[in-house]
């Protein structure tokens, strides 16, 4: 092989390499948005509701456990849609409170090798492939968001929802860290280090609240109201914030 013929050859297996690289790329881009367009799809055919996270590892006995699944009947009774990731734990809790009553209990599952079946005490259930889209769901479909003691997915989420907020890619909804015991470190760490170091601004901690009152949540959802099938906040965000009078 001549130094020429090995540059051209070295070329031609670059340009099948990134010609492989392209396909899988697109192949995985269609992956993805059929997760999302399908999830927009169905997240349309019912009201915007509550989103309740926390973790899949408290199990009945947890008072978290209880509460969530009192809040469930709560929200359920007051006519609000109640939605979770559809697994077991605090999701598995608040979906059964709104079952029980005869309520709307939402489950945006996830597909995962390990776990995460559906729990039993769902009325409609979303199955996904991928994180990202389940999680542009669970914000996309709620007024109001709630937050149980969890692990990181439920920090994950909340960091995500707290910083969309934040930078006003959504709109400013009430946003609930239920169980104040278990939320004071993280706060107070966002108070003694985060501002003082100047990394946020005192007032992006007045976004989110911490309770330990459940008639606090269902009386914020009951202050926004009972939006139409059809309708989201999310479409013309800006004005949408200003509807929705949070007590936060």
């Amino acid at each position: 092989m001549t130094e020429t013929q090995e540059p051209e050859k070295d070329t031609k297996r670059f340009q099948e390499a990134l010609k492989e690289l392209e396909s899988a790329d697109y192949d995985r881009a269609q992956a993805y948005a059929k997760d999302l367009l399908s999830g927009l799809r169905i997240v349309r055919t019912f009201p915007q509701g509550v989103t309740i996270f926390g973790s899949a590892r408290l199990k009945e006995a947890s008072s978290y456990y209880k509460k969530a699944r009192e809040l469930g009947r709560l929200l359920a009774e007051n006519g609000h849609a109640v939605i979770t990731g559809g697994g077991p734990g605090i999701m598995e809790a608040a979906n059964r409170g709104a079952f029980e009553y005869g309520g709307r209990s939402i489950g945006l599952n996830i597909t995962l090798s390990h776990e995460q079946h559906p729990n039993p005490y769902l009325t409609d259930v979303l199955q996904f492939e991928y994180f990202f889209a389940r999680k542009v769901m669970l914000a996309m479909s709620a007024k109001v968001y709630v937050f149980f003691p969890g692990g990181f997915g439920t920090m994950d989420e909340f960091s995500e929802i707290l910083i969309l907020m934040q930078e006003g890619k959504m709109p400013k909804m009430p946003m609930f860290l239920f169980g104040k015991s278990f939320w004071h470190p993280l706060d107070r760490f966002y108070a003694t280090k985060l501002t003082s170091l100047k990394t946020i601004n005192p007032p992006d901690r007045k976004i989110y609240k911490m309770t330990d009152s459940l008639e606090e949540i269902v009386a914020a959802a009951n202050e926004i109201g009972h939006p139409k099938i059809k309708t989201n906040y999310y479409d013309g965000f800006k004005k949408a914030g200003k509807l929705a009078t949070s007590k936060i």
